[in-house]
């Protein structure tokens, strides 16, 4: 696995995000400005009204002008107002699909059990809502704060050469404004922070609950499991109220003051004007445009709370791309000549913990190769090496003579099918689930392959049979239905490695039975990886591997293994002593 990347500032992801879409976002930002521009104009001609009306200019044609150039300045507002938003918002929605992609795809190149520390409940929030957030940044602080703050800026030099004096009178309520805003902001980081933990927590409890519902109400645990929602709920809510009424009294001063121009400007502007320093015209036009800053200022400020909360969401919405991932090439430089696997001196560990020790093992191509051991002695986590879900810590795992970390991720897994004890199925149709081994089959392709697994009688007898929907998470079959599916699947994809990691744990030994003799046609030719709980299901492998404590106690035949492995030669006298008992 690769060092963790540096971590991106989250002003690198936004400038990241609109380059994905560039042009809309550069069009947006100019039609913003041309729109915040065309809402200033018309202080300059209602001020030119006033300075007219002054002089008792009685040429209505002259007003009727000025009114017009108002009533095109309010249509041009209004127009590229529309223009801008609209691809910013048509942009940001292109941008937030991107980047879940981006999420979804980084997920299917990290290892696995990097994947498995976060919950279902914390992806989902990060994927969805936290993504979500991101949308007010793009689509309405990326063009409404650059243009609101450029336009102001040049109002701001042309009132300085009216008078700078005033100008800077008038400016003084901006840093009094500022500085309650800083009040604001003191633990707003820590706060926001706070919120997205609390909300967090209740996503994995709103999960956990659901996910867990019949446990909970089969062993009475309904009120214990409910008062942790509530908690969690409860502690979601306060955390909010307590920040937003902490910042309540600083806010609505700053809000208050920051714009407040003609507090100093009104008095001094009619000293000035009293004791000749400026003349009416000038007065009049300074008044005006101040008032004119207004409306940007208060959206500026309306905007500062989103720009705070900003780089907190942005980093947690990103902080799955900042996530190491499996070091894999992105075209080969070697193809595997062959559909054998090969461990050498192969050293890996679950964080600090490591787990296997030095494995050996070869396993040739077209062979049933069954693993068994005791619980916990390393026989899913060679199984899942095989699959790619890890990176070996050291050593190398050759397939065809390759070592697999020297191919592309799309290319490996295109010739691996893997099927656990713990089997997902989609909330699509029976069919579909299915047809996900290959896209490409036909229906025929699919029953045939059911039938040969021994699913097609019990998908008949479903309500609509082929048609039948899954449900979430398979959620509508039972868990045999779902393992028997999942292996048809499996064999669908007609890959050249198959892994089975006791895909038959749920299945009665009858259906168990014929799925072993389906297994046993369709994947001739095949390099077949078996970890099974039921020994007398792997006596014909061609190679049983025995693993204890992460090392290799073992490899032989059903026969050789009796004879001179001691450790398997009790596991058989336990299960064989088992399932006598289960008959009597």
């Amino acid at each position: 696995m690769n060092k963790k990347e540096k971590t991106k500032s989250a002003l690198s992801w936004v400038l990241e995000f609109t380059k994905m879409d560039a042009a809309s976002y550069f069009f947006s930002v100019l039609f913003a400005i041309i729109s915040v521009a065309a809402g200033f104009l018309p202080y300059f001609f209602v001020a030119k009204i006033v300075g007219a009306l002054i002089e008792e200019n009685k040429d209505i044609k002259y007003y009727l002008i000025q009114c017009a150039f108002i009533c095109a300045c309010w249509i041009v507002n209004k127009l590229f107002h529309a223009f801008s938003t609209t691809m910013s918002h048509k942009a940001t929605f292109g941008v937030l699909a991107q980047i879940r992609r981006m999420l979804t795809k980084k997920l299917s190149r990290m290892p696995l059990g990097d994947v498995m520390d976060d919950s279902s409940g914390s992806l989902k929030n990060i994927i969805v809502e936290r993504v979500d957030s991101i949308e007010t940044t793009l689509a309405h602080i990326v063009p409404e704060l650059i243009s609101n703050a450029i336009v102001p800026v040049g109002v701001l030099v042309i009132m300085l050469t009216i008078n700078w004096k005033l100008t800077l009178l008038a400016m003084i309520s901006i840093p009094i404004g500022g500085i309650f805003y800083s009040l604001m902001m003191v633990g707003a980081k820590e706060s926001f922070e706070n919120t997205m933990v609390k909300t967090k927590a209740l996503n994995d409890t709103a999960v956990e609950y659901i996910n867990g519902i019949e446990v909970i109400k089969a062993f009475g645990k309904s009120k214990t499991s409910y008062e942790k929602f509530v908690i969690a709920a409860k502690e979601g809510a306060d955390c909010f109220v307590e920040w937003m009424r902490r910042c309540n009294l600083w806010q609505n001063l700053a809000l208050s003051i920051m714009p407040s121009f003609f507090i100093t400007l009104l008095p001094f502007t009619g000293w000035f004007y009293m004791t000749g320093r400026i003349n009416g015209t000038d007065a009049l036009m300074l008044i005006i445009l101040a008032l004119g800053l207004v409306a940007p200022f208060m959206i500026i400020s309306g905007h500062m709370d989103e720009m705070s909360k900003t780089g907190a969401i942005i980093m947690e919405a990103t902080s799955i791309l900042n996530k190491r991932e499996l070091i894999r090439p992105e075209y080969a430089k070697e193809m595997p000549i062959d559909n054998n696997i090969e461990f050498k001196d192969v050293h890996f560990g679950y964080k600090e913990e490591e787990v296997l020790h030095g494995i050996n093992l070869k396993m040739k191509e077209g062979t049933v190769n069954a693993l068994v051991g005791p619980s916990g002695s390393g026989k899913s986590t060679i199984a899942k090496l095989i699959a790619s879900f890890w990176d070996v810590d050291e050593g190398q795992i050759l397939y065809g003579g390759v070592n697999i970390k020297d191919m592309p991720l799309d290319l490996y897994n295109k010739n691996i099918a893997y099927v656990s004890q713990d089997n997902y199925l989609f909330d699509e149709t029976v069919l579909e689930n299915i047809r996900m081994g290959n896209p490409n089959a036909t229906d025929e392709d699919v029953i045939n392959a059911a039938k040969a697994c021994g699913c097609h009688d019990f998908i008949l007898n479903l309500e609509n049979g082929y048609d039948t929907v899954a449900g979430g998470a398979g959620g509508h079959l039972s868990g045999g239905e779902r393992q028997r599916i999942s292996i048809a699947r499996a064999m669908l994809k007609n890959a050249p490695v198959v892994i089975l990691d006791e895909a038959t744990a749920y299945t009665d030994p009858e259906n168990e039975a014929i799925i072993q003799k389906s297994v046993a046609k369709l994947v001739q030719g095949k390099t077949l990886i078996v970890i099974a709980h039921r020994l007398s299901t792997i006596i014909s492998a061609d190679q049983i591997i025995v693993v204890n404590d992460g090392k290799i106690a073992a490899t032989g035949t059903q026969d050789e293994l009796l004879q001179r492995c001691p450790l398997y030669k009790d596991m058989w006298e336990a299960h064989i002593s088992s399932r006598d008992t289960e008959v009597a």
